[in-house]
């Protein structure tokens, strides 16, 4: 069962909490104790203790068996692994997109954020258009979701998207010069049109393969970064990763 923050003191201990770890305050293996948590943020201990939950369950802490918690390490395997399962799972939302055939009214939601991306992958990679693209491109997939009509679906999503590394913008911009990323993101947006295109035909089939193909961008985004730290210090929540998922040695 997914646990969630329910006061304002919690929500912020927990996104201070995961904002803490992301940005490598605590290192992997780090132990994590409740009370060295409640006097770093100075908020009460019962919606810390809620929060070492939450980041429990979604992967960022593992519980010791004498009690409190290790920041945890990713390989680049689980990375891999993560990226590979969002596709699984939204090419599942796709496919079931097309299946239970959405109405006009209900695709125009993401046709018009399709149109919004044709229009910025146009633009100059200014950091304004880049945010944009963003912006849209999360939104992109959370309509695709949507469509789905799956709360079982979304519910298995979000928890995979809860590592930084595995959302759908995690390796959009990582380690390309100007022309390199606006090729990429002109591609990713022939792939995103092609699946608006498959779910309004009815083509369950299609939709998924495409959409399972689409985030697998992400893995060659991450093999551009691997080749140097400084590229792959962009990634958010790269502190996490085992050094097997960092460059090779000897790779240049």
């Amino acid at each position: 069962m997914t646990l969630a923050p329910r006061s304002k003191q919690q929500i912020h201990a927990l996104m201070k909490l995961r904002e803490m770890i992301l940005a490598g305050e605590f290192a992997p293996g780090e132990r994590v104790s409740e009370l060295a948590v409640v006097e770093k943020l100075g908020i009460s201990r019962t919606p810390v203790r809620l929060a070492l939950n939450i980041l429990q369950h979604e992967g960022f802490l593992q519980g010791q068996t004498g009690g409190g918690y290790r920041v945890r390490e990713f390989s680049q395997q689980d990375v891999l692994d993560a990226i590979e399962i969002r596709g699984v799972l939204e090419g599942a939302a796709a496919r079931l997109a097309a299946e239970r055939r959405p109405s006009e009214e209900e695709l125009d939601a993401l046709r018009q954020t399709c149109r919004e991306l044709d229009t910025v992958v146009k633009q100059d990679m200014s950091p304004d258009v880049l945010q944009r693209y963003s912006d849209l491109n999360g939104q992109f997939h959370d309509q695709l979701l949507a469509l789905s009509r799956s709360p079982m679906l979304a519910r298995s999503l979000s928890h995979v998207e809860a590592l930084p590394f595995a959302s759908p913008n995690a390796f959009v911009f990582v380690g390309f010069a100007d022309n390199e990323r606006s090729d990429i993101l002109k591609f990713a947006q022939h792939q995103h049109a092609d699946i608006v295109e498959a779910i309004s035909l009815g083509e369950g089939g299609r939709a998924e393969a495409l959409t399972r193909e689409h985030a697998r961008l992400a893995r060659r985004n991450l093999a551009t970064a691997q080749q140097r730290v400084d590229l792959l210090k962009e990634v958010p929540g790269s502190f996490l990763f085992a050094a097997d998922a960092g460059p090779e040695e000897g790779r240049d």
